[in-house]
């Protein structure tokens, strides 16, 4: 058969340890026998960043701008001892966040369903949809040691040069002090993203955020929800038959623990780092969870939503048989491929991103699939085999 083309490339942006690897592999086995790739290829590779002082994930964000649709293999933030491990020149920021910043997008993951694996969470029978803000707070925050005896203070400097002085904390002992800030306009942004995701979705949005406490800073997120919400998106919430809803963070976690799933949950920067991480856990696998970051203007850049996979890296460098899921990646690579032929009326790529997903997923009902879900598969006349990975991905490509 003739491979499928398509006109615009794709920002590709390779990453770390065994999901570059696996990124090798899912290219061999199901992309490149079907699809003529036309890709403009970014190494986000943490050496390649080492090399280039990290201009190349600059580079790489202001592709996606220029191209309209990316795809991100996951990669190593580091941390004091990858910077030994790596012989880096210094600890670079995490690509996904400059990413983020500089299309100043919002972070969107559900989790992947499949027909025997059992939420750990048993009313959770529709997946609930991360919308997490992927700009500023800790991610872009300021902190440093502070010496016994010091006086920490938060100064403001308007245009005109006049300063204003928040106390923060007076210092008897040494102490830590950390400054973040985020801006209305990213916030606005966050908002719509949220609002425009949940109209395309026909699905509850649910905000939650903590602004008892965090009086002025969250309070900041819910006034600016309230605000676009009842200027811009009431009326065609009610036309839609959806709802919004805000409420404090505790009280979200509380209701999403009893719900059914099914809804979209907006979620600031930290709180979605940690909150998806945890859904994508309780719905079966950090590897079964789709993540698409859409920016204000309608670009897109999906990727898997966990780590590198060290610990299989290792045990991958040392010549051993390692069984890693590559399911999230695949749909990183699927969902980049619909997009683009979407944007191009490309009917058969977007059918063979379908097509790719579906054989994905009924290879894992049929009984073959690797090892972390294996553990947990329980199906009706089905019995699990755990696969290596590219035996996993030779399964699938057998099933299109």
């Amino acid at each position: 058969m003739s491979k499928i083309s398509y006109k615009q490339p794709i920002a590709e942006l390779q990453g770390d340890e065994m999901t570059r690897i696996i990124w090798d592999w899912i290219k061999e086995y199901l992309l490149d026998p079907f699809i003529d790739l036309n890709t403009e290829y970014y190494d986000l590779g943490l050496v390649k960043r080492d090399e280039t002082d990290d201009e190349i994930t600059k580079e790489a964000a202001l592709a996606i701008k220029r191209l309209g649709v990316g795809v991100k293999c996951a990669t190593i933030t580091p941390n004091e001892q990858r910077r030994t491990e790596y012989n880096l020149k210094r600890l670079y920021p995490s690509p996904n966040g400059t990413l983020r910043a500089m299309l100043d997008g919002t972070v969107f993951r559900t989790p992947i369903l499949v027909k025997g694996i059992t939420p750990y969470v048993p009313n959770w029978t529709k997946p609930i949809t991360i919308a997490r803000h992927a700009y500023g707070d800790v991610y872009k925050a300021t902190d440093c040691l502070v010496p016994e005896g010091a006086k920490a203070e938060l100064l403001i400097t308007d245009k005109d040069g006049k300063e204003t002085k928040f106390p923060v904390h007076n210092f008897t002992g040494s102490g830590i002090v950390q400054g973040m800030h985020n801006t209305d306009k990213s916030i606005s942004a966050f908002a719509r993203a949220c609002f425009e995701f949940a109209l395309s979705a026909k699905k509850d949005l649910w905000f939650g955020a903590k602004d008892t406490i965090s009086k002025v800073y969250d309070g900041r997120f819910k006034q600016i929800f309230a605000e676009i919400f009842d200027s811009e998106y009431k009326a065609r919430f009610a036309d839609a038959g959806i709802e919004y809803m805000y409420t404090l963070i505790d009280d979200c976690v509380a209701r999403v623990m009893r719900s059914s799933g099914g809804f979209i949950w907006a979620c600031k920067n930290y709180d979605g780092d940690v909150m998806s991480d945890m859904l994508a856990t309780a719905y079966g696998s950090l590897a079964m969870m789709s993540s698409v970051l859409v920016s204000p203007d309608g670009k897109y850049e999906y990727e898997a939503a966990h780590g590198t996979v060290t610990r299989h890296y290792y045990k991958y460098r040392d010549g051993e048989e390692t069984s890693t899921n590559p399911v999230a990646t695949i749909f990183a690579w699927t969902g980049a491929l619909a997009k683009r032929g979407e944007s191009e009326n490309n009917i058969a790529l977007v059918d063979f991103a379908k097509a790719l997903e579906k054989a994905t997923l009924s290879t894992i009902e049929s009984g073959y699939m690797t090892g972390d879900l294996a553990s947990m598969f329980s199906l009706d006349g089905v019995k699990p085999v755990k696969l290596n990975t590219v035996d996993f991905l030779k399964a699938i490509a057998k099933n299109i």
